[in-house]
């Protein structure tokens, strides 16, 4: 394991704050966020790493890195504090390399051993190719990884030669593969090939549409909750919401929307890192998209300091225990004291997370969709 000098090396002593020269109140993040450059704080001391990568050459060869993670930077630092029990250390920009591979190679590094401190990172991207760089952090620990993706495309165009076109089709179908469950979540219908939606399905991933989503969010949030990783494309948001979407569909998630999706994600309790990627500061309407990722990172982090309250399932004192049968099944479901979130569970007698709505089909003697979809993932 490297030490925090040692990561130090990957990223620009540089940072933002070092150029800022806005003063902040004691409750606004700028003060609350230790620099670790600056600071000479240890990584391991921290509960979230903040690391900017503006690297976008994986999606064009000709772009220069993008400012963007400093842009975010700006706008999150006006935020206050209403979370003073999370530690969140920022490590400052990926230094670009001399080739889209070098920037790469520095990234997987820091995220890896942020990993097996067993802190949390947030990379602010970036192009969206740069997921790839959080999945190789369980492929080099030889880990199975549950792999969350909010986009409004499915990133798996054989016909590419652009990686950012088809990032995914590494990830899912690399051997040996570290992917045990997928979630594509806000896809839009008809940017989407429907033969590769089947495709998904019959591996029995699950992809939802935007509009799916948006009828109920909560229904989406189970998925979050066993992810290692989750990655957001900013193009998953309607324009109007984020102005610097690269492909600007007036279709998406609301602001809103997005805010309470990346709570679910920091809710999640076995995660290593979150990615929110494509954002293009230049291409920014009165830093509209930047101040909503700040928004987004803010509830990111309220997401966080929930999943750091919440009792293992094993302690059964915090939980409600229910007990019923459904179509000839035995059914035990779990409910959070502390959370009010659901588990539910399946033949083999392991939990898997779940909502309110599932636990009220079971009472009426149907099976819940998640229930089933998961049994058939046993088989």
């Amino acid at each position: 394991m490297q030490s925090t000098i040692e990561l130090l090396n990957y990223t620009s002593d540089k940072g933002f704050i070092d150029q800022d020269d806005q003063q902040y109140l004691s409750s606004q993040w700028g003060a609350c966020v230790h620099q670790i450059h600056r600071d000479g704080v240890d990584v391991r001391d921290m509960d979230l790493i903040l690391i900017g990568c503006g690297e976008r050459r994986g999606q064009n060869g000709t772009k220069s890195s993008s400012a963007g993670p400093d842009a975010i930077r700006k706008a999150f630092f006006k935020l206050h504090n209403w979370h003073p029990a999370l530690k969140v250390g920022d490590i400052g920009n990926i230094i670009e390399g001399a080739t889209l591979q070098d920037t790469r190679a520095a990234l997987r590094t820091v995220l890896s051993e942020i990993h097996a401190m067993g802190k949390k990172a947030l990379v602010l991207g970036g192009s969206h190719d740069l997921t790839l760089q959080q999945y190789d952090v369980f492929r080099g620990s030889d880990t199975l990884t549950d792999l969350t993706i909010v986009d409004m495309l499915a990133d798996i165009d054989e016909s590419s030669e652009n990686r950012y076109d088809n990032y995914l089709m590494e990830a899912l179908t690399q051997t040996p593969n570290y992917v045990r469950h997928f979630n594509l979540i806000g896809f839009q219908s008809y940017y989407v090939n429907p033969q590769l939606i089947e495709t998904f399905d019959k591996l029995r991933f699950d992809c939802t549409r935007v509009g799916k989503a948006r009828e109920n969010l909560e229904w989406c949030e189970p998925a979050f909750r066993d992810s290692g990783m989750v990655s957001i494309d900013i193009n998953a948001v309607r324009f109007s919401d984020a102005p610097a979407n690269r492909l600007a569909s007036p279709n998406g998630f609301y602001g809103d929307e997005i805010c309470k999706i990346t709570r679910f994600a920091g809710m999640g309790s076995n995660l290593s890192s979150m990615g929110i990627y494509g954002y293009e500061p230049e291409h920014d309407t009165d830093e509209i998209t930047a101040k909503l990722i700040a928004q987004m990172i803010w509830y990111f982090m309220d997401g966080l300091l929930i999943a750091k309250q919440e009792s293992p399932l094993d302690d059964r004192n915090q939980f409600l225990e229910y007990h019923l049968r459904f179509t000839d099944q035995d059914a035990y479901f779990l409910k959070s004291k502390h959370s009010n979130r659901w588990w539910m569970q399946l033949p083999d007698a392991q939990f898997i997370p779940c909502t309110h709505q599932d636990y009220i089909t079971a009472c009426n003697n149907e099976i819940p969709e998640r229930w089933m979809r998961a049994v058939e993932r046993l088989v």
